[in-house]
């Protein structure tokens, strides 16, 4: 029987569109909205250290505007790299449906910057018992450490929680701990997907 349930954030509770930020900061240099989406794709090995807690705010900046050559002060960078999130409100509103029945973890790729960001932006986003976030425990999913935090912050069993995520990478490194998961998409009934699990509010 499932008693916890933990859920992705970008892409299933947030929706993100990083064209948003490519196209601001068409504005701070000479490359193409492609170009610069061509850069970043380049440099994951950068988002995957700040996501990990590996490089500071200020590192981050400094490295992604050199690879950028953009000129931008590191206010007018953060507010475009953080102006990219929008509330999916119905997957929102089933997963607050739970919380009186289940215990509930977010599980999120993030850094800090974005992380700030969405909890002075998103407060309708601060309803579970526990945030396991890469940025703090230094590492990401698929890492199996990541689902082993969460499942230690909400003292659950594998066996007894759903996981929620839009990534199917991700829910198979969940499910080599023996955790089940759903993966959500744009279509996805999300209700429908936890009532296939026993779990409805």
């Amino acid at each position: 029987m499932i008693d916890a349930v933990i859920s992705d954030l970008g892409q299933v509770l947030l929706h993100f569109d990083n064209r948003r930020f490519f196209r601001r900061l068409t504005g701070y240099t000479s490359r193409s909205h492609e170009d610069i989406r061509a850069v970043t794709h380049d440099n994951l090995e950068l988002l995957d250290l700040f996501d990990t807690g590996r490089i500071t705010p200020d590192e981050f900046y400094e490295k992604a505007v050199k690879a950028l050559d953009a000129r931008v002060s590191r206010d007018d960078f953060y507010d475009a790299y953080n102006d990219v999130f929008s509330v999916n409100a119905s997957a929102l509103d089933v997963v607050r449906a739970l919380k009186p029945k289940y215990k509930l973890a977010m599980l999120s790729n993030t850094d800090p910057v974005r992380y700030g960001h969405i909890e002075r932006a998103f407060p309708e986003l601060q309803i579970f018992d526990a945030y396991v976030l890469s940025f703090r425990i230094g590492a990401m999913k698929p890492d199996p450490r990541v689902y082993r935090e969460a499942l230690r912050l909400l003292e659950a069993r594998p066996e007894n929680t759903l996981f929620i995520d839009d990534l199917r990478e991700n829910l198979e490194g969940a499910a080599r701990l023996g955790i089940e998961g759903i993966l959500f998409t744009a279509r996805t009934d999300l209700a429908a997907e936890l009532e296939k699990f026993g779990v409805k509010a």
